[in-house]
């Protein structure tokens, strides 16, 4: 299958500012009213368990001690191509994902957003991967979900649900199962194509096998599953990484979980683990291919919605958000007009920080990265972006900045991406490229008892 891909200057007059601020506020409006269902659910809300019956084996747990925190989510991207129909009727669908930290009990929300009709789930469970590259359970993690008490749940169209808490012991950098069956049509899929990671789908209901026999399917898709949290004595709090295909991990080798915001993970681990005083922060990530801050896809809701419009539901919903990476804009400057307008990209990038501001969360920005010899490259597009960077390093818009340009560019072109940092395309990194862009962020900056100001 193809990848999705990230993928004129001049300034108008100052007093347009304003307008272009005003235009931005409305669309960010609008969107929340639409995601405010959705984005906002902290799991109470649109539960339709299928029974009340008493369960074959009951493996939910009462909360403990401990803090909730964010181990593993992505994005809904849109409705699955050619599930319209019947959706993943008859089949048992087994999401792999990797947790950024560990946990004593855990619950999982799955999503519905893109569905046109309610989404009839009668059975799910979690379990940990027997290995690093597979559909087996380790023996003895296998744990029923359970929907307020019901081993079933009929997620509404548009809306989500979250599990009830399972009693499981969760380690950090641990590949974990989720599965759910539907038995019944369910109208299209939400899903997020670009996952970088192999999943697993099996005829009937398979939900509860522990052995992989049954998972013929394989599939680089996340389907319904958009977050795993976790009860935690490590993390006390979640970053949210924030972006489009470089932050998805557009180029990363499949399942090696080497995207950069995962290498992000294993350095804040390693270096509290070494003794350092950096923030003990679960990271989870918030890329969709093709991501742009100003401009939604077609449909409603909007298939890969801008940054914008899904601040809310992406950043604003996750749990015990304390801190957001934002590295968004390339797709803004690529698909622009050559004479577009790089305030409009500025503005937006601010709208987003006021939004971030109004929760209590601090806001680390991301210069734009480099792409000469990407297809979509033209002279007016790199001096767009260099404009962009400008305002970004100049502290005018984030409270903090890394700068992945500098730290990804080829020295002797900085148009360009450095060649052991390219994935091919001139325009993702590699592996090696994802890797330093983890090691440009400085981790004191994630700390939140102090922020900069950010000039209006």
């Amino acid at each position: 299958m193809t990848e999705g891909h990230d993928g004129g200057v001049g300034a108008p007059p100052r007093k347009h500012r304003a307008l272009l601020a005003a235009v931005v506020a409305l669309i960010v409006a609008v969107s929340a009213a639409i995601y405010a269902t959705v984005g906002l659910d902290d799991g109470t809300r649109d539960r339709t368990p299928l029974t009340s019956g008493r369960l074959p084996h009951n493996d939910a747990a009462p909360a403990s001690t401990g803090t909730w925190v964010g181990a593993w989510s992505t994005s809904p991207a849109g409705p699955e191509p050619g599930t319209a129909e019947r959706g993943m009727a008859g089949r048992s669908v087994r999401n792999v994902v990797h947790t950024s930290a560990s946990g004593s009990g855990a619950r999982v929300t799955l999503s519905n957003l893109y569905g046109r009709s309610p989404l009839t789930v009668t059975h799910a469970s979690v379990a940990l991967a027997a290995d690093d590259d597979g559909a087996a359970a380790e023996p003895g993690t296998m744990r029923r979900l359970t929907f307020a008490g019901s081993p079933g749940v009929v997620v509404p169209a548009g809306g989500q649900v979250t599990s009830d808490v399972a009693r499981i012991a969760v380690p950090r950098g641990a590949d974990v199962l989720i599965t759910s069956y539907s038995p019944v049509p369910s109208g299209p899929v939400t899903y997020h194509p670009h996952a970088r990671q192999t999943s697993y789908v099996a005829d009937g209901d398979r939900t509860e096998d522990v052995s992989a026999t049954a998972y013929t399917g394989t599939t680089p898709y996340w389907r319904y599953v958009t977050a795993l949290d976790v009860l935690s004595h490590e993390a006390v709090g979640t970053i949210v990484a924030l972006g489009d295909s470089i932050t998805d991990g557009a180029g990363a080798t499949m399942n090696a979980d080497h995207r950069w915001p995962d290498f992000l993970a294993e350095r804040l681990r390693a270096a509290a683990a070494g003794g350092r005083n950096v923030p003990r922060y679960s990271v989870v990530n918030q890329g969709i291919s093709g991501n742009r801050l100003l401009t939604s896809g077609p449909g409603r809701p909007a298939a890969n919605a801008s940054t914008l419009s899904r601040f809310s539901r992406d950043v604003l919903g996750r749990t015990n958000v304390k801190v957001v990476v934002v590295a968004i804009g390339v797709n803004d400057v690529l698909h622009s007009p050559e004479l577009a307008d790089r305030d409009r990209i500025v503005e937006g990038l601010r709208t987003l920080v006021d939004m971030a501001h109004a929760r209590g969360l601090k806001v680390v920005g991301a210069t734009i990265t480099p792409f000469g010899g990407y297809g979509r490259y033209t002279d007016a597009r790199e001096t767009m972006r260099q404009q962009v960077n400008e305002e970004i390093r100049e502290g005018r818009v984030f409270d903090e900045v890394v700068d992945f340009d500098k730290a990804l560019r080829d020295r002797y072109d900085p148009r360009r991406l450095r060649a052991e940092y390219d994935s091919g395309d001139h325009l993702h990194p590699s592996d090696r490229g994802y890797a330093r862009m983890a090691a440009a962020l400085d981790l004191t900056t994630l700390t939140t008892h102090q922020r900069t100001g950010v000039p209006s």
